[in-house]
């Protein structure tokens, strides 16, 4: 593929992360960049020669890119995503889509309506182990999964503002919310509940999101997911897995840092490794996809994020209602 003009939108520490990705890529520049902080734009733009604005419209409308990474908190997904992609600007979306699923609905409904390339960054569904699991569970049924996400967490303040950002069940949770559909399949409903135990932070300090807390998810298979995330004080250990407990295997997905999928199977050994960072294989994904004009080329299309955001929804309501809430679909 041709060099691919990229513009990002927020430049916070995953854009950090992304720009690395670009920057091993041949085929990618870095051409603008935008945040309301143009110190943090220029930080991130330093080195590449890409302009920097305060303002995404004027990205937009000064700029001739071939793509656009939106990673900005995800209540600000909405326009410049529309926008964008209303354009026929091939868009990368940090997960969640959207904030609820009311925002998301103009975005899948942009993309599909345009034919435009989108993809949303749920990396784990670019794991070469997530393609592996089908032929080591071919022919058997997955009873029960058990996801942990466990460990320190990035300072956000929109994070830790519960309707900014979703706290650990939009932000962390869905990761595995996300990975849990594309192992079971489909959810059917969900039950959650939440510690009252403070694990990360001490008295006084800011923040009204949940530090620990459980979902439980009944898939349409009839398979059950148990998930169960923690945000833990700096210097704590991370665990973040996900056991698959089928009719003939126990498996186990390590998802970070080390990503490797180990058990047994039918009696035989399971032991294999990715071959690529998720990060850096979803976004290559995804300029592929955009070069070859290919939307359907994505890891994660904006319909399948949105129902992943669909149940995390879901499980918000199950926090407030302590009842089992079924899954909408999108």
């Amino acid at each position: 593929m041709g060099i691919i003009r990229v513009g990002v939108v927020g430049a916070g520490w995953i854009a950090r992360e992304h720009r690395r990705v670009l920057d091993s890529v041949a085929e990618a520049e870095l051409a603008a960049v935008c945040d309301l902080d143009l110190a943090r734009a220029g930080k991130l733009a330093a080195g590449t020669g890409a302009r920097v604005y305060e303002g995404w419209r004027d990205l937009l409308g000064r700029e001739d890119l071939g793509a656009l990474l939106v990673c900005t908190p995800p209540r600000s997904h909405r326009e410049p995503a529309v926008a964008a992609l209303s354009a026929g600007l091939p868009v990368y979306l940090e997960k969640p889509i959207a904030r609820t699923p009311e925002d998301a609905a103009p975005i899948v409904a942009a993309a599909e309506r345009s034919g435009t390339v989108c993809a949303v960054g749920y990396q784990w569904h670019a794991l070469d182990l997530l393609s592996d699991l089908p032929g080591v569970l071919a022919g058997q049924e997955i009873g029960v999964l058990v996801g942990t996400c466990v460990g320190p967490t990035q300072s956000r303040p929109w994070c830790l503002d519960e309707r900014a950002g979703g706290g650990n069940l939009l932000d962390r949770g869905s990761h595995h919310l996300d990975l849990a559909r594309a192992v079971a399949g489909e959810v059917a409903a969900v039950q959650a509940a939440a510690g009252r135990v403070r694990l990360a932070r001490g008295a006084g300090e800011a923040g009204d999101i949940d530090d620990a807390l459980t979902m439980l998810l009944q898939h349409a298979s009839g398979a059950l997911t148990t998930i169960v995330v923690a945000w833990t004080r700096p210097g704590q250990p991370g665990s973040f897995s996900l056991d698959i407990l089928a009719s003939e295997a126990t498996l186990r997905l390590a998802l970070d840092p080390d990503f490797t999928l180990t058990g047994v199977s039918r009696g035989q050994r399971v032991d294999r490794h990715a071959a690529s960072h998720p990060f850096g294989r979803s976004m290559r994904r995804f300029l592929r996809a955009a070069a070859g004009h290919d939307p359907a080329a994505v890891a994660c299309t904006p319909r399948d994020a949105a129902a992943t955001l669909a149940v995390a929804a879901a499980a918000e309501r199950a926090l407030e209602t302590s009842q089992a809430v079924p899954v909408g679909t999108f």
